[in-house]
């Protein structure tokens, strides 16, 4: 497959931008940090995305654990075997 092809399928996007941000991109370009300009906008929304999930994934454990909190019981023993681990260490 050539690299035609597989850009013909891809998506465009188009953005406008003001200068300052346009030029702090072109810093990354130039400093080798991203390839293109189109490769830091991919970066950057890949990022963007990744950390929404991220966030999402977070507040569902956040909310599991008020929903369903651990008892004594169940997270007692980490506790315990942590101080004992402790004491054990020749200091």
């Amino acid at each position: 497959m050539s690299l035609r092809c597989h850009a013909d399928r891809m998506t465009r996007l188009v953005a406008r931008i003001d200068d300052d941000l346009a030029a702090l991109v072109d810093e990354l370009v130039a400093s080798g940090a991203v390839d293109s300009r189109a490769d830091a906008v991919r970066r950057g929304l890949c990022r963007l995305i990744d950390d929404h999930r991220r966030a999402g994934t977070a507040e569902a454990i956040v909310r599991g654990y008020t929903d369903q909190p651990q008892t004594d019981s169940e997270a007692g023993w980490s506790d315990d075997a942590t101080v004992a681990m402790i004491y054990a260490e020749p200091w």
